[in-house]
């Protein structure tokens, strides 16, 4: 990878939303913190990039 792309690149974005929050329905706040942690270290050992993944959590950070 050449760096983080903020760009909006997933197709049909709602659908892939409404996956996301049905993934959390009936789970208590701490299986739903658990859930995004797990997530989060998936998608970051796909991307692999060091660098990239550094990038996401800056941008992450500013945006909250």
């Amino acid at each position: 990878m050449t760096g983080l792309s903020d760009t909006p690149n997933i197709a049909d974005a709602d659908g892939f939303y409404q996956e996301l929050l049905s993934a959390h329905e009936n789970l208590s706040e701490a299986e739903s913190h658990a859930l995004n942690a797990r997530l989060v270290l998936v998608l970051c050992n796909h991307v692999g990039d060091r660098k990239v993944i550094r990038e996401a959590l800056e941008l992450a950070k500013r945006a909250g």
